[in-house]
């Protein structure tokens, strides 16, 4: 079983990456400004169904670099570290950006289907689940696969009480967005930093 220490720091960079304004709660402004709640929650609900596609595919595949190959794992390791002090420094560096922009009406059923595609196709949640998520599994300390699921639904559950915060404060989020983008990124970008250099220094058990 994952030590509830590593479980602990899971939670916090899964936290600065559902806390980073991007595609997801972008598209899930935009349905609620465009639709109101209803479809703003379609779309919340969508955006992490989405995220179960990213924990089937990390499962069947990282599970096995992570079992099977020293030399494979070290280089997911090597690419976790490049990516997360890339997510830190773009953090400091980005500019804000506009806010959601109003989408054209949708019946709830495509609003739910789109919001899978976005989150599918999200590359930060790819490269989340590619780079940095196998840095917190342990073949000692069980299925490599089960560890895998686990984590994943964790980020799931802290995702959609994300999506869902923005789905319900979609109305007044069209100002607010943009005042505390940038408190967001900087606190992101702290975080990637951190979990960077420690996962530079953090050898595989």
């Amino acid at each position: 079983m994952i030590p509830w220490s590593v479980f602990l720091v899971f939670v916090g960079a899964s936290l600065a990456l559902v806390l980073l304004p991007g595609p997801n709660h972008l598209y899930i402004t935009a349905r609620g400004l465009a639709q109101g709640r209803a479809a703003a929650l379609a779309s919340a609900f969508g955006v992490e169904t989405g995220t179960l596609v990213h924990i089937a595919a990390a499962a069947a595949g990282l599970s096995y670099v992570i079992s099977r190959s020293a030399t494979l794992f070290g280089i997911v390791k090597w690419a976790g570290v490049a990516y997360l002090v890339y997510l830190g420094v773009r953090a400091f560096t980005a500019k804000d950006g506009p806010g959601a922009e109003a989408l054209k009406p949708q019946p709830l059923r495509t609003v739910f289907l789109e919001g899978v595609l976005v989150n599918v196709l999200n590359p930060k949640v790819t490269l989340f689940f590619l780079a940095l998520l196998p840095q917190f599994v342990d073949p000692a300390a069980g299925s490599p696969a089960l560890q895998i699921v686990l984590l994943g639904v964790t980020l799931l559950l802290l995702g959609l009480l994300s999506d869902i915060a923005y789905a319900f404060t979609a109305g007044a989020l069209g100002g607010r967005l943009a005042r505390r983008a940038r408190a967001l990124r900087y606190f992101s970008g702290v975080v990637y930093l951190g979990l960077g250099v420690a996962t530079a220094f953090t050898g595989r058990k």
